[in-house]
């Protein structure tokens, strides 16, 4: 495995493509006049560069293909066109950003417990799972625990998935200790997050274990760490973003509207066939209107076409990308209780998700009132004949959890979450699926493939290599 020794080089890179205002903390000289020496570093400085590597994790290439391959965007030219097709070789992915961001994440928490300061170490620890956890849910078998350690294993083995899952649950248990801590070193200045607040920092480590633990099918685990996870949308983990083009603008503006106009769109996507199901349909208490226009715009790239909406909806260049949200742990909590026959505490939690809809609110952005509705849901609405159960589902519990995985799909929008549920819904019980349509072929894309360069220099890695095609362990 090659992680870049130039931990800071990657750092630059993320700078000057997210956030300009962040520039400034790398003014250090040891940093200018050595970008090697990363044990120079100072650990808040090395903590807002890693919170920038995270970020762009979450707005990459790797994110785009997840959506495609949900069936949320569709690709229509060049090379998103291929992806679409499940048309992809082991050079149409890399670990050159994901594994040395990850690294990052690691060598604050040997810098952090120098100065015995738990706080900044325990931030650092949910940075390391929520990188390594992309790496597993999308690839497999993975290496995590030598992947930090070059001097040792420059060649580290490929821990199972199951066991790499249940090695982030731990560290995002030591997280939560770490985060308890009575004091620790201030880092507001360096935290574009939650400007160093620990609480709403404590929050996201328990949502991303409910996350985790959705994934593996742990749902009573799940629920507990919910519960004690983001609680409202102040607690959202989003990523910030400006209007200077090339300096700090969201990545899915710069590629929609700016470098590949084009490439993607809403053609085709079971996205849009399912939120126009819900606008003027018999389920009165629902009108999806004002977020499908929020997501989609008519006519940017061409006449007619169905583009994410750069013009004055959830992609303009300022727009917030979302990590971990509110919804998401409401509708964790929400197809966990449904899942174990807690239709009544499943409710409770959907509806707080379509309270907080009817106010406009998604990923730090208000959409329109107009056409915008939201009312709660009585449980009768998904009985037999409901208003809440176009699939005519044979029970209540069934009908519900079809419109609680309806509503993460749709607010799931370029996450690749999505791409998660997708897959895990195959086998989850008792089983609901949406009738997401393949683009082509007959096979449904599993997991991304094991980049070229990891291939030609860790022996390690598994054998014989699986394609695209190949279920993984977690979503069997």
């Amino acid at each position: 495995m090659k992680i870049f020794r130039s931990h800071l080089m990657v750092t630059f890179f993320l700078s000057a493509i997210l956030l300009s205002s962040c520039k400034k903390v790398f003014n250090e000289n040891d940093i200018q006049n050595n970008p090697n020496a990363v044990t120079d570093v100072e650990v808040r400085t090395l903590l807002s560069g890693t919170m920038l590597g995270v970020a762009f994790l979450h707005e990459d290439t790797d994110v785009r293909i997840a959506s495609i391959w949900a069936g949320e965007l569709n690709g229509l030219s060049r090379a998103h066109l291929g992806f679409a097709q499940y048309l992809v070789s082991s050079q149409s992915f890399n670990w050159t950003v994901l594994y040395p961001v990850g690294s990052q994440a690691r060598l604050i928490q040997t810098k952090a417990d120098a100065l015995g300061d738990q706080w900044t170490k325990g931030v650092a620890q949910i940075l390391e799972v929520l990188v390594i956890a992309k790496a597993t849910a999308l690839y497999g078998d993975v290496p995590y625990s030598q992947a930090f350690d070059r001097e040792r294993f420059p060649t580290p083995v490929f821990d199972k998935q199951a066991d790499v899952y249940a090695a982030l649950q731990q560290t995002l248990d030591n997280a939560i200790v770490n985060l308890s801590a009575s004091s620790g070193l201030a880092f507001a200045a360096q935290d574009f997050i939650y400007q160093g607040d620990i609480i709403k920092w404590k929050a996201a480590a328990n949502t991303l274990k409910a996350r985790l633990y959705l994934h593996t099918g742990e749902y009573a685990k799940a629920i507990t760490s919910a519960n004690a996870g983001i609680q409202n949308t102040t607690g959202d983990a989003l990523i910030p973003h400006g209007t200077s083009q090339g300096a700090n603008t969201n990545q899915n503006y710069d590629f929609f509207r700016v470098s590949r106009a084009g490439d993607t769109g809403f053609e085709g996507t079971y996205l849009l066939q399912l939120m126009q199901s819900r606008i003027n349909s018999t389920n009165t208490k629902t009108n999806e209107s004002a977020l499908y226009n929020h997501f989609v715009k008519v006519g940017i790239t061409a006449t007619n076409s169905l583009d994410p909406n750069t013009t004055d909806g959830a992609f303009v260049a300022d727009a917030p990308h979302p990590i971990l949200t509110f919804y998401e742990n409401q509708l964790i909590i929400a197809e966990c209780e449904a899942r174990l026959a807690n239709n009544a505490q499943a409710l409770l939690a959907l509806n707080k998700v379509r309270a907080s809809l009817a106010s406009g609110y998604i990923n730090g952005k208000i959409f329109s009132a107009i056409n915008r509705k939201y009312d709660a849901y009585i449980l009768s609405d998904f009985g037999i004949n409901g208003m809440a159960n176009p699939t005519n589902a044979g029970s209540m519990q069934l009908a519900l959890l079809y419109e609680i995985i309806s509503q993460r799909y749709i607010t799931f929008l370029m996450q690749y979450e999505a791409f998660n549920d997708y897959r895990r819904l195959a086998s989850a019980l008792p089983i609901v699926q949406l009738p997401i349509m393949l683009y082509a072929g007959n096979r449904k894309p599993q997991r991304f493939l094991y980049p070229q360069q990891e291939i030609n220099t860790n022996p390690n890695i598994p054998q014989p290599l699986p394609d695209q095609f190949t279920k993984t362990t977690i979503f069997p």
